[in-house]
């Protein structure tokens, strides 16, 4: 699998002792980061697109609300504002000027590195291609095929499925399926997960020495990693 480049983090930070902490960590962290140390230089990194912006308010030659401002207006990078100004109306200008997140100093590192994390997960494309073994299921098309052969299921059989790759790991009563899949308004009988697990297990386990469902004996099923 090809190696993907490292995160690119942009600090706006004139503290030369705050931004060197935020290097350092962010750096420890897998991240490749750029300093600038006033408003105007941070606003000219900030427009050659980073994936993510760390913004000091109270800086030289132009102060942070208007870098935040003029970046809103031409990029949609996610900015996390860092600053000692802690009042409520300067939170609600950060955030309504564009910014993604605030915080405040003094900070804890392991709270801006969650919430930079947290920030670029926003970012990141969301698959619609669940892949486990050598099933996958497309949710676009609608799709589920194992070991590269298709395979017909009916809308339930599909949404069952679809419930347990979802949430992998867990043990579910047969309630927590019927409830998950039909509803808690459809009137029947939660047995019926029986037979559509028999159903399922023919069309994606028969033929296969590797079995996807697992029956936890008394409690439920559940698709493991």
């Amino acid at each position: 699998m090809e190696r993907q480049p490292p995160r690119k983090v942009l600090v706006v930070e004139d503290d030369p002792a705050i931004g060197r902490v935020l290097q350092l960590e962010l750096a420890y962290e897998g991240y490749d980061v750029e300093l600038a140390v006033d408003g105007l230089s941070g606003l000219e990194k900030a427009l050659k697109e980073p994936d993510l912006v760390i913004l000091d308010l109270m800086l030289p030659r132009m102060e942070g609300f208007e870098v935040c401002k003029r970046i809103r207006a031409k990029s949609r990078v996610p900015i996390i504002i860092l600053t000692a100004k802690d009042s409520v109306p300067d939170r609600v200008a950060g955030l309504d000027l564009g910014a993604d997140d605030y915080l405040t100093k003094p900070f804890s590192t392991d709270e801006l590195l969650a919430r930079v994390r947290a920030r670029l997960r926003d970012r990141e494309p969301q698959s619609n291609v669940i892949e486990y073994r050598d099933l996958t299921m497309d949710r676009d098309r609608h799709e589920v095929t194992r070991a590269g052969q298709q395979i017909a299921l009916t809308a339930k059989e599909y949404a069952l499925l679809e419930y347990l790759l979802l949430h992998r790991n867990k043990v579910h009563t047969r309630d927590e399926l019927f409830n998950g899949v039909w509803g808690s308004d459809f009137l029947g009988d939660s047995n019926l997960i029986d037979v559509y697990i028999r159903y399922l297990r023919g069309k994606i386990d028969d033929g296969h020495e590797d079995k996807l469902i697992t029956t936890v004996r008394g409690v439920g099923y559940t698709i493991k990693d």
